[in-house]
């Protein structure tokens, strides 16, 4: 049994030029999103790759999605191998769409450039570099270990970065995470090698408006601006609830610290008529803003009541109304993500923190993500329970300018996966 097990950490290592090459392969296919770009030749490029391993591979467009059309299709790839016989399945999931690049690079975002043992670029830790030790991990596996019962499945899903409902939200409603199919998900989200992640905090999107009336912007006095209604609004949100937030504390491990208690962040803010609306020269017309609205992300914790989230807020808008003339205004839920947790007891959490253990050498350490990942609706949608968060990358880089993922940790990461395989998928 060491013997197999040292094969499958060699087997591992001897890929390291792969697995280089095959995130550097991914992060060079430009996956945006928004608008969604380049889903089907992503998912056709796992799908080649997996098929010369024997898998079974689906291409399935989320028709009907948000964000699906004929411009910017909604393609996920779903790819399945049989084991000699009978058993559980182990599911790698992982997001193929990436944030937009921004500013701020000193290396071309889409190059996937190494340089002093790290690969940088748009994707390469969140979560493509996830992505490959996965498909390396399994590869390895499939050497050292031919005849395993049981099943693999990789997928490659759309629109994570969005809400996941092009992803793995479509195919949890069709039943491919439905415990009867698959017993056990890892999703290698950037949540460092030697930490496994339980979790995640909720969310509750909504916007705001403010209503005013329309005036000549020479004579305010005549209107009533809808954007000093919303600075009323910030500022009631600055006295109160930004104060009570920062005195709670949640008593679950999110990283980074901060992340601890629940947060609310001004997504975006539009008052009065766009500039460039219609207008050649680029300025709006002199006119006293009649609407302005806001976008607020806030983060929940388990010790919090969704309900009581969505009350809090509103007696703040309340509070506005109570003292201000003429105040009036619209909310609008835009989703909501119930907090997520798998036990720690489970056995993917046990199967993979023994991994993590014997190739790093120290115990692993269990943490629970700020934002939200594909978990919600594997465990919403699919009712499956037995999932986790694990993957090379550092959390704080996700979305930075200057991205980029450890060799050394998608090596390490990737050990720990084929490990985590054995002993999940018993085989002769």
């Amino acid at each position: 049994m060491e013997m197999v097990r040292e094969r499958l950490l060699d087997a591992v290592e001897a890929r390291r030029e792969e697995l280089i090459a095959l995130t550097q392969e991914l992060v060079r296919v430009p996956t945006r999103n928004p608008p969604g770009e380049n889903y089907r030749e992503i998912c056709q490029l796992l799908g080649a790759r997996l098929r010369k391993s024997g898998f079974a591979v689906e291409y399935l467009r989320a028709e009907g999605a948000p964000g699906d059309c004929d411009a910017f299709p909604r393609w996920n790839v779903v790819a399945r191998r049989e084991g000699r016989g009978p058993g559980e399945c182990v599911h790698f999931n992982s997001h193929v769409d990436v944030v937009e690049e921004g500013r701020g690079w000193s290396h071309d975002p889409f190059a996937a450039t190494l340089e002093g043992g790290r690969i940088y670029g748009r994707g390469t830790c969140d979560m493509k570099g996830g992505l490959a030790a996965s498909v390396i991990a399994v590869e390895a596996f499939l050497e050292v270990c031919p005849d395993y019962t049981g099943a693999i499945e990789i997928s490659g899903t759309a629109d994570e970065e969005s809400g996941g409902f092009g992803g793995v939200a479509w195919l949890a409603e069709r039943g491919y995470f439905s415990p009867r199919r698959v017993q056990h998900v890892i999703i290698p989200e950037p949540l460092h090698k030697d930490r496994i992640c339980l979790g995640h905090r909720g969310v509750w999107w909504a916007e705001v408006e403010t209503r005013g009336r329309i005036a000549h912007g020479s004579m305010p006095f005549l209107g009533d601006c809808a954007v000093r209604h919303m600075g009323a609004v910030l500022a009631e949100l600055e006295r109160t609830l930004f104060p009570a937030l920062e005195k709670r504390l949640t008593e679950t491990p999110v990283i980074p610290e901060g992340a601890r208690r629940p947060t609310l962040n001004i997504n975006s803010f539009h008052g009065g008529q766009a500039e460039n609306e219609g207008n050649a020269t680029g300025l709006p017309s002199a006119c006293v803003p009649d609407s302005c609205r806001m976008v607020i992300d806030r983060r929940i914790i388990w010790e919090e009541d969704m309900e009581e989230v969505q009350r809090e807020f509103t007696e703040v808008l309340e509070r506005v109304r109570a003292r201000r003339e003429n105040f009036a205004y619209d909310i609008r839920e835009l989703f909501r993500v119930y907090p997520s947790m798998t036990a720690r007891d489970a056995p993917v959490v046990n199967t993979v923190s023994k991994a993590v253990a014997e190739v790093l050498g120290r115990p692993a350490g269990y943490v629970v993500s700020p934002g939200t990942y594909d978990q919600k609706h594997i465990d919403r949608i699919g009712r499956l329970k037995n999932c986790i968060a694990y993957g090379p990358g550092i959390l704080e880089l996700a979305h930075q300018p200057d991205e980029y993922v450890e060799v050394q940790d998608m090596v390490d990461s990737a050990k720990v996966m084929a490990l985590a395989l054995k002993d999940l998928l018993p085989s002769g």
